[in-house]
Order: C-alpha cells, then sequence, then structure tokens
C-alpha cells in the first residue's frame, strides 16, 4: 500500500482533494465542519507550497543560474502563441458584437480559456517534478524566475485588449501579478539560498530526503484539487461548456508537453524544456481570469490542474519504468564462453 502510495502520489492527491470537496459539499451534516476546516486549509496550502519552493530552492546552485538558449525558445514559442489565440480571439469578439451570436460569444469563452493555458507562467514548483525526472534543477529554477517577469509584463498588455473596461493601468496590472509571484517564489529563494551557504546541517537534510519537498507540494496539489472541483462546481457553465473546455485544456496540455520536448532535444534538455512549456502556475491563472477575464475562463486553468498533473504521473511512472528496466540490466549476471581446452 505504501509503495502503491509513493509511485502514485500526484493522481492520489487529486483524488483525495476531490473526494473531500464533493464528501463536504453533499453531505449538510458536515457544514460546520467545513466553516472549521476552511480557514486551516486557506493557510494550510500557501504554506505547502512555500514550503516545497524552500526545500527545492536550498539545493539550487545559485553560481550555475544563468541563461540558457532553450530559455528564449520556448518564451518566443509561448509569446508566437498567445499572439496567434489574440488575433483568433479579438476576431471573435468582432463577430459577437456585429452579430450578436451565441455561437460566437462561446468561441470567444473557449479561446480565452485556452488562452489563460498558455499566457500563465511556468509553475513555481516545477523544479521538483524536473528534479524527480532527471532534469536540471538550476536551469529550471531560472526559467521559473525568468518565466514569471515576462508574464506579468505579457498580461497586462494582452488582457485590457480582450476584456476591455476593468480601469486597471499597466503599471497597476504589472505590480499587481509581480507582487503575487514574488511572495510565492523570492522569499523561499532567498531563504533557500541562506540556508544552502550558512545553515549547513538543515541543508544536509534536505539532501538526504530527497523526496520532501515533492510531498509538501503534493499534499498543496490535494488542497488545490478540492478548490479546483469547488470553483468548476460553482462556475454556472453548462454541461456542454464545461466539456468542450476540458477537452480543448487537455489537448492544449498535450501539444504544449510536445512542443517543449521537441525544443529541448535540440539542446539536450527535453525534460527541462518539456516542464517550462506545459507545466503551469495554475493557481495564478485562475486568480487571472477571476481579475482580467470572465469566470469562465477559470475554468480553463481549472481543468488544467488536473490534466498537467496527469501527464506528470504518467512521465514518473515512465521514469520509473525506465530506472527499473535499466537497474535490472546491470544486475544480470553476463555469461561468458570459455574456451575448452586443447
Amino acid at each position: 500500500m505504501l509503495r502503491f502510495l509513493k509511485n502514485w502520489t500526484l493522481p492520489v492527491a487529486i483524488a483525495v482533494g476531490a473526494f473531500f470537496y464533493f464528501l463536504f459539499a453533499g453531505i449538510p451534516e458536515l457544514d460546520c465542519a467545513a466553516t472549521l476546516l476552511s480557514p486551516i486549509f486557506d493557510t494550510l496550502l500557501p504554506l505547502t507550497i512555500f514550503l516545497t519552493l524552500f526545500i527545492t530552492f536550498s539545493k539550487v546552485d545559485f553560481h550555475l543560474m544563468k541563461l540558457r538558449k532553450w530559455h528564449l525558445c520556448i518564451l518566443a514559442m509561448q509569446l508566437l502563441l498567445v499572439v496567434l489565440l489574440v488575433i483568433i480571439t479579438l476576431y471573435c469578439s468582432v463577430l459577437t458584437f456585429s452579430l450578436f451570436s451565441s455561437s460566437a460569444l462561446s468561441v470567444k469563452l473557449l479561446l480565452e480559456a485556452v488562452l489563460i493555458c498558455i499566457i500563465a507562467p511556468c509553475a513555481s514548483a516545477s523544479p521538483v517534478v524536473t528534479a524527480k525526472l532527471g532534469g536540471d534543477l538550476t536551469q529550471m529554477t531560472t526559467f521559473v524566475l525568468l518565466s514569471s517577469v515576462v508574464t506579468s509584463l505579457l498580461i497586462p498588455a494582452v488582457f485590457p485588449m480582450l476584456e476591455p473596461g476593468h480601469g486597471t493601468t499597466f503599471l497597476a496590472a504589472f505590480l499587481a501579478i509581480l507582487h503575487r509571484l514574488a511572495l510565492v517564489l523570492l522569499l523561499p529563494l532567498i531563504l533557500g539560498a541562506i540556508v544552502r551557504h550558512w545553515v549547513k546541517p538543515l541543508y544536509r537534510w534536505f539532501v538526504r530526503t530527497p523526496d520532501l519537498g515533492f510531498y509538501c507540494w503534493s499534499v498543496s496539489l490535494a488542497i488545490t484539487s478540492g478548490i479546483t472541483m469547488k470553483n468548476i462546481v460553482h462556475s454556472g457553465a453548462g454541461a456542454e461548456l464545461l466539456s468542450v473546455i476540458a477537452l480543448l485544456t487537455l489537448l492544449t496540455s498535450f501539444i504544449q508537453f510536445r512542443i517543449g520536448r521537441s525544443i529541448g532535444r535540440a539542446f539536450g534538455e527535453h525534460i527541462c524544456s518539456g516542464q517550462a512549456m506545459f507545466q503551469k502556475n495554475t493557481g495564478l491563472a485562475i486568480w487571472i481570469a477571476y481579475t482580467y477575464l470572465t469566470p469562465v475562463a477559470s475554468i480553463g486553468a481549472g481543468c488544467y490542474v488536473l490534466w498537467q498533473n496527469i501527464i506528470n504521473s504518467y512521465e514518473l511512472w515512465q521514469h520509473r519504468h525506465s530506472a527499473a528496466s535499466a537497474a535490472g540490466t546491470a544486475t544480470t549476471p553476463t555469461t561468458t564462453q570459455r574456451s575448452t581446452p586443447r
């Protein structure tokens, strides 16, 4: 049982989060317990995310952090996809206002749901999975920081064109997004550097417990999954729209994953670039959708949480399977042919 939980931590975390949401939502007698536990989970979620990043960043060699070619290629591809989607979405917006077509309106909502899954920055916890897959932790951490800054510039420039009327200036939106990212990224990064260089006993314990950050992230994933289910249920979207958004975001996650892997193979970093392209900061994406787009668009980010972690689970299974096969091959005794004495 313990081995199963260790091997399938991510899907178990998703299932646990969804199960407890539907349990508390479906049984009126548990309303008091839900009210009592809600502030606890509200505190636990940022705490587990902070611990995940703190433990992970303490293992980063900051002297090796530098810009790589694959970083620029991934950002350029993300920008290209964003520009294409914005052009198509604006065209659908013109159709909506000129023809009053409900189908055009639905298409616009679908495109915004997909856009939020592309424009969002790389997930803060993506270095955790990258390290588990054998990728370069330092390169991935560098990209997370770079992606966060680029996204903070990109979103205020793009979203006012799609949903005008929010009354937010570029500078205000940039600072708001950067502030949310800074709280998540910079503090764990600074404390991680302090631990690595000046708190050696704690640093050595982190190194001896390589999966500690991964399990902290799994706890936050379980909480996030419950919140995601709540947002989807209370979104007010019909079953048809919800199904199409789920299907489109699944396709989006797979396409971004394949594009990232393809770019990375050219530079010998297919693991890092695959994670960099497709693993998104969905918590920030949901907040962005509510703030600058529509609540329906946030469903896209909510569905993306599930898809990207299912893909991550498959990657981890494939990595374990390959490692086990390699270990089995290495331990298999080889037979040598002895020469027959004359």
